[in-house]
């Protein structure tokens, strides 16, 4: 039944060979990696008139300006991008070009400040796109937490469905934001031009701390930060190009140029109007519901604006689900994440790792209340370390790899590298007050995270590895011995009798063991045994505290004391199988507690002993 129902919800299996087909086309790309990089046109400039409007009307002036400056860095961050699809087109993004070229701490660090980002990048979509709905319906603003946890487990359940699926669900809500948003920027330069506008009075458009601060260049860096958000999310292309349709780096390629340029257009026009009609930041609407009620009015056109990108918000978080697990089973590959994030789950994607980014993202949404304006200057330090990072890498690449050109090629990474490593520093102190410090925190705490567990694996590899075994030893260590069995019993029963059987059958020496928890249950079995335990001697132990661990590990530590020669100690224990998930909880799982207890404990001698589990199974 249960199979069913997941099969219901998140389609058939999908066997290894259909991968291929599971690919996507450029055009499903574009929706699945663009949605960081575009959404940002809806809150990068509303950002970056946050930090002017403080200094007063004026100082809006610089709105367009500081837009520009961003483009530039755009263009170049888009360029040794590109050149990154090619240089490695097995994709791995950030972390492989810094490991392979830099090292491991730099990768490791690359690796945190990405995964950062990607949970950062899903909360803050999705809070944005909540907002856009409030910004129409204000009665919704004290369930924005709430609307972002639905839409987060909207995404979840999408993804689990598969790449090509989620491709294809995502492309409508995507082309849809962008179509409405070219019509926004051309309406409205056209009513600029032809002058149609109809002034807003003052009074609709409450300001929030204007003219309360100078104007000076640390606010006009301030506000380039602010505004830099716009550029997170341009590595993703980069990070899954195993996900396209072959040619994957060529096809990658075209993606990221294609979405390069629709986000400075979108983000230069938006910027543009938003300056042109002297709009404001205010609490309670959005920047672009202001431009589009001016553009389009009241009418169908404007909540048409509203409602697409409410969905195109929440949706964009598309691409940190599209990312992070990839990049997570790419860390649990190299031993630096667990090795539950390499899984391929029944639709061939990796289920466990969408699963870890939509709780992380769920909580962030919690611990700062759904606002977008929390979140923010969390945002964009992850993403300017990896850029630096990345370009940093694929310079040491170029020159060491060679080549026709590759002097060109290096340099256009090192310009990237340049300009991304002012942009971060820009940010890291312009946002450290902000918030910025828990992201320069976060990121070590993770990469001291990734080297225990990698510590971790490496010590298991070692302790497991035949390396100094002969398989002589091997066998000495094998050979048959008279094992002491021990079988703990809380009634006699038909599974109590075939552990009995099989413990026989390992060895002559049997001792039944019943804790006296319940002095009439233990009265039974004491009437019951001669009949029933043949020639297997019964063990009482007294238990005054109503324990059945305490007094169990007692037992089995003196027999280790009393008979340290005996080799391994085995554990044979009885347990009925319910027939129905739902009877399991109708009964107290002593059998799972008292083995959960001693698999983890070595035997008094330092050996370790062996617990066997018996089932036996009920029909009904």
């Amino acid at each position: 039944m249960l199979a069913n129902v997941r099969h219901l919800l998140f389609g058939s299996p999908l066997s290894t060979a259909e991968e291929a087909h599971e690919r996507l086309t450029k055009v499903k790309a574009l929706a699945v990696f663009s949605g960081d990089a575009l959404s940002s046109v809806v809150y990068a400039p509303e950002e970056i008139l946050l930090m002017l409007v403080v200094a007063g009307s004026a100082a809006l002036g610089l709105s367009l300006p500081i837009a520009v400056a961003i483009v530039v860095l755009l263009v170049i961050v888009a360029t040794s991008y590109y050149q990154t699809i090619h240089g490695y087109p097995s994709g791995g993004g950030a972390y492989i070009v810094a490991y392979d070229n830099l090292g491991v701490w730099p990768g490791l660090i690359a690796a945190a400040a990405l995964l950062t980002d990607y949970v950062l990048t899903a909360a803050v979509s999705v809070t944005s796109g909540v907002a856009a709905v409030t910004s129409v319906f204000p009665g919704l603003l004290p369930y924005r937490v709430t609307l972002s946890l639905l839409a987060i487990a909207f995404i979840t359940w999408a993804n689990l469905r598969g790449v090509r699926e989620s491709g294809t669900l995502f492309a409508i809500p995507t082309y849809s934001f962008v179509f409405i948003f070219l019509i926004l920027i051309v309406v409205g330069l056209v009513r600029l031009v032809t002058g149609t506008f109809s002034p807003v009075p003052a009074q609709t458009i409450p300001v929030v701390g204007q003219g309360t601060k100078a104007l000076t260049l640390f606010l006009i860096l301030r506000a380039f930060a602010a505004g830099c958000t716009a550029l997170t999310g341009v590595e993703a292309i980069s990070n899954g190009i195993p996900a396209f349709q072959k040619p994957e780096a060529k096809n990658a390629g075209k993606t990221l140029i294609a979405m390069a340029a629709l986000l400075a257009v979108m983000f230069l026009g938006i910027t543009f109007l938003a300056r042109s009609l002297s709009v404001v930041p205010v609490e309670d609407e959005t920047v672009v519901s202001q431009i589009g009620r001016q553009v389009f009015g009241h009418g169908l056109l404007y909540l048409v604006l509203q409602v697409i990108t409410m969905l195109f918000l929440m949706l964009a978080a598309q691409t940190a689900f599209a990312d992070f697990p990839r990049l997570s089973a790419i860390l649990a590959r190299d031993r630096y994440l667990p090795r539950q994030l390499t899984n391929l789950g029944d639709r061939l994607v990796f289920a466990n790792g969408i699963i870890a980014l939509a709780l992380l993202a769920s909580g962030l949404i919690i611990i700062f209340g759904g606002r977008t304006h929390r979140l923010i200057p969390l945002f964009a330090v992850g993403a300017f370390l990896t850029f630096t990072l990345s370009q940093a890498g694929m310079v040491r690449h170029w020159h060491n790899e060679g080549g026709r050109g590759w002097p060109w090629k290096a340099a256009v990474n090192g310009l990237g590298a340049v300009t991304t490593g002012i942009a971060l520093l820009i940010i890291a102190v312009s946002k450290f007050i902000q918030g910025a410090w828990i992201i320069i925190l976060l990121v070590p705490a993770f990469v001291w995270v990734f080297r225990t567990f990698e510590e971790h694996y490496a010590t298991v590899a070692e302790q497991l590895s035949l390396d100094g075994l002969s398989p002589e030893k091997w066998e000495d260590l094998t050979s048959r011995k008279r094992y002491k069995v021990v079988v703990p019993v809380s009634g006699i029963h038909r599974g109590t009798l075939a552990a009995l059987r099989f413990a026989r059958s390992l060895s002559k020496d049997v001792t039944a063991v019943v804790v006296d928890v319940e002095p009439q249950v233990t009265a039974r079995v004491r009437e019951k045994w001669p009949a029933w335990g043949h020639d297997v001697p019964l063990v009482v132990l007294e238990s005054p505290y109503r324990s059945t661990i305490g007094p169990l590990l007692a037992y089995l530590d003196e027999v280790d004391r009393r008979e340290p020669e005996r080799g391994l100690a085995v554990v044979v224990l009885p347990e009925f199988v319910t027939a129905k998930w739902w009877q399991d909880l109708l009964h107290n799982q002593t059998a799972r507690f008292i083995k959960g207890v001693l698999i983890y404990r070595r035997g008094q001698t330092g050996k370790d002993r062996l617990i066997i589990d018996v089932p036996y199974h009920l029909q009904r």
